[in-house]
């Protein structure tokens, strides 16, 4: 297999990525075709995947632009992914000139390809980190150069939960990045779930066995469990919602029946 010139020589091209196969349902152009086998594998399942993914996009600019208007200029997006189209540095910075915006991922095209977004923007850096190792992020020089934590932050966790298995304590993780938080900060998230999803369940726990097979597994928790990492937040009118629910600009009728799928919503620290 050719590595492209964009590939960092560090990764291994024949193991697919979650990134990579997230850039691809979003019809970017920075994945293998170790990612797109493992994506169509997906999609036999459950062909409504981008739309999932395209729907999760657009709570997060709807989310981000909802922060701003509260007077927030801060964001850290951990699991960031492959930059695409209105990123948060996009959206915050055309909202609030001068925002400053730290991304967090570990996969280290995300990371390349952030740098090269981000080239020349002195309010936005990227950190290479896992949300598992929250203390690595929030001692992070870029963190502690664009981030005070003693004013109010937003808390980007947008389809990234859903990649720790529980063995790896995703609500200690999230606890601990909140209580560096300082009041009045919001925490924006997004998680799968078999809740909502237009399908037997049993037909869309063949797509979650191709991220299983790839060693990413999938965790689809319930809305009850997702709403576990929202502990210590208000909840930001209208709540733990289906993606499309969350304040949305056009009718949510007009949304493709998968867009329902997983949970979004906003919780504000007291």
């Amino acid at each position: 297999m050719e590595r492209p010139a964009w590939a960092p020589r560090s990764i291994d091209i024949s193991v697919p990525s979650v990134a990579r196969i997230y850039d691809y349902y979003l019809g970017g152009s920075f994945n293998f075709e170790v990612d797109r086998q493992a994506a169509r594998r997906a999609l036999e399942f459950m062909p409504g995947l981008p739309k999932i993914m395209q729907a999760n996009r657009a709570f997060m600019r709807r989310a981000v632009r909802f922060a701003a208007a509260e007077g927030i200029t801060q964001f850290l997006d951990i699991g960031s992914g492959i930059p695409t189209f209105g990123n948060v540095h996009e959206v915050a910075q055309e909202a609030t000139p001068g925002a400053h915006v730290v991304y967090v991922d570990h996969d280290p095209v995300a990371v390349a390809h952030t740098e090269a977004v981000l080239a020349g923007n002195a309010d936005a850096d990227v950190v290479a980190a896992d949300l598992r190792k929250p203390h690595e992020i929030l001692a992070g020089p870029q963190v502690e150069r664009l981030i005070d934590l003693n004013r109010p932050v937003a808390l980007l966790l947008v389809a990234i939960l859903h990649f720790v298995e529980d063995v790896d304590d995703p609500y200690g993780a999230v606890a601990q990045l909140s209580a560096a938080l300082a009041p009045g900060s919001l925490l924006i998230l997004t998680h799968a779930s078999y809740e909502g999803i237009p399908l037997p369940p049993e037909r869309a726990e063949g797509a979650v066995d191709v991220y299983k097979g790839i060693r990413n597994p999938l965790i689809m928790r319930s809305r009850d469990e997702i709403a576990r990492f929202f502990e210590g937040y208000d909840m930001v009118e209208p709540g733990l919602v289906p993606m499309p629910l969350w304040r949305p600009q056009a009718a949510p009728e007009d949304e493709d029946p998968y867009a329902f799928s997983g949970f979004a919503g906003v919780g504000r620290t007291a």
